[in-house]
């Protein structure tokens, strides 16, 4: 993803619904982790909109997004399960935008979305 522009309302909610009092990576993860738990509702239709080698997603496809991964495989990326070929797998939420989601699940998968493209890390 390409780096964007700095969005003070997007870092704010982050800064005080996401990262607050989080003071290493792990709590930033977890932060993040409870926030999208939090915040999305599922299941949910998601598509892909940018591929990657971790990925057997292509850009284009539609996936039915189940649930978080587990917590422990997300302590470096934001994973979701999905349906895909008849087998659950966990893919990075960057690479996926809500089909036909409401506001808050959107402005959610948005704020993520920012975090990675912004280069920010745990």
């Amino acid at each position: 993803m390409t780096r964007v522009k700095k969005d003070d309302v997007r870092e704010h909610r982050i800064d005080m619904e996401v990262v607050v009092d989080a003071y290493d990576e792990q709590e930033r993860a977890m932060g993040w982790y409870n926030y999208l738990e939090d915040k999305l509702a599922f299941p949910f239709q998601a598509r892909c909109i940018g591929e990657k080698r971790s990925s057997p997603l292509q850009q284009g496809e539609v996936v039915a997004v189940t649930g978080m991964a587990p917590e422990e495989d997300c302590e470096h990326d934001m994973l979701v399960d999905v349906q895909w070929q008849g087998r659950r797998l966990a893919v990075p939420l960057a690479q996926l935008e809500g089909v036909a989601v409401d506001e808050a699940m959107q402005e959610a998968i948005g704020d993520w979305h920012y975090w990675v493209a912004r280069g920010y890390q745990f």
